[in-house]
């Protein structure tokens, strides 16, 4: 792909016309690719040429994606896989053998934690959680099989960062694969391939499609790495469909577009809200308040899509909150063109316990609102009309 600007890349990267010299990019829905003969079929499974053989392996539709993503973040290579907790899972069991051990940062995504806690265990693999806000203290939990570290940063919901430098730096160091979880912050606003990143993994049902149409995961990163993992998913099977590639690579088009649009809305949003006498506090990167704002303001372009914020009441004041919302939608998605409105604490973190859920700041009145493409006005309205209520 040519080094044109992020917008113009997401735009024109697109696979070589077919003979019918379409302007859009054609949907390839075949399950298998057929040869010239019995020696150009040989060579292909012998990995001696790049020939498509089976849409589990490759198609043209997911090697467009591919291509996209790998331009944005400035990745080697990358494998499209069928939502984004298959990327999560697989840019993790790819890599990991009985006995390995994996450094986490303790405030990470619900399924992550189950995936560290309740998954990998019954293949004989250890984690030990750190602290995301105290990179210092993290060489305290290494271990001598400790093989690889994984970040989210933002963390959902709690909007917590990680220094990505430090990260990196201590990831080398340590002779660590680097593994980060950039789904809130999508590459048009971060890129942790910057800060040594071997592994850069996306969820792209959220911000890529963004509009709450298909499922779809994305890993990104080193080309060694990449080998590896793909080998893994083609011997596993947790294969994107061509169609969902092809949705997802059209939307790619106007990430930046719509990026500039959620991030200026969810700004204007919480500073709204600091100003709410029902909220005891709000968490956004870019937010004066944020106690990490200098840093996020140096390793993210913008703030982001994602607004959380603590109500007076706890637990109770959360669910009348949710029952009072009238236009909003209350989905567990985030993401999508339409603004959503979620209690961790009930449902996409349900499974932590208050303890886990206190150590990551995720109270029982925590809200988070994946603020969408309204018109902020109607945002703002239907918000006070509940926190009135």
């Amino acid at each position: 792909m040519s080094s044109n600007h992020f917008e113009t890349n997401a735009i024109r990267g697109q696979m070589k016309r077919t003979e019918q010299r379409e302007h859009s990019a054609p949907l390839f829905l075949t399950s298998s690719f057929v040869f010239p003969g019995p020696e150009q079929m040989e060579l292909a499974f012998q990995g001696g040429t790049d020939d498509n053989i089976y849409s589990r392996y490759s198609n043209p539709n997911t090697d467009e994606l591919i291509q996209k993503v790998c331009a944005m973040e400035g990745a080697e290579d990358g494998f499209a896989l069928a939502s984004g907790m298959s990327a999560v899972f697989a840019s993790m069991a790819a890599f990991l053998k009985a006995g390995d051990h994996v450094l986490a940062s303790r405030a990470v995504f619900g399924s992550t934690h189950q995936i560290l806690t309740e998954l990998l265990p019954r293949w004989g693999i250890t984690h030990s959680y750190v602290d995301p806000l105290d990179v210092g203290s993290w060489a305290a939990h290494l271990q001598p099989s400790t093989k690889m570290l994984v970040l989210e940063t933002p963390s959902n919901p709690g909007l917590q960062l990680i220094d990505l430098e430090a990260a990196g730096d201590f990831a080398k160091a340590h002779g660590l694969i680097f593994n980060v979880d950039n789904c809130f912050a999508t590459p048009y606003l971060q890129q942790p391939g910057r800060y040594g990143a071997g592994l850069i993994v996306h969820s792209a049902t959220k911000w890529m499609d963004g509009q709450g149409r298909v499922l779809g995961g994305i890993v990104a990163g080193k080309a060694d790495l990449i080998e590896e993992l793909r080998f893994f998913c083609r011997h596993t099977g947790p294969a994107m469909s061509p169609f969902n590639a092809w949705v997802l690579s059209k939307s790619l088009e106007t990430l930046s577009v719509r990026m500039d649009r959620h991030c200026a809305s969810a700004l204007e949003i919480a500073k709204w809200l600091e100003a709410r006498p029902e909220v005891e506090r709000v968490h956004y990167p870019h937010l004066e308040s944020h106690p990490q704002y200098a840093l996020a303001k140096m390793q993210m372009k913008q703030g982001g899509g994602i607004v959380a914020f603590d109500l007076k009441g706890g637990l109770e004041a959360g669910r009348q909150f949710l029952s009072r919302i009238q236009m909003c939608s209350l989905s567990s998605n985030l993401g999508d063109t339409r603004t959503i409105v979620t209690h961790p604490a009930t449902t996409t973190h349900s499974k932590l316990s208050e303890a886990d859920r206190a150590s990551v700041g995720i109270g029982p009145g925590m809200i988070r609102i994946s603020v969408g493409l309204e018109h902020v006005e109607d945002i703002r309205q239907d918000l006070a009309q509940a926190l009135e209520a």
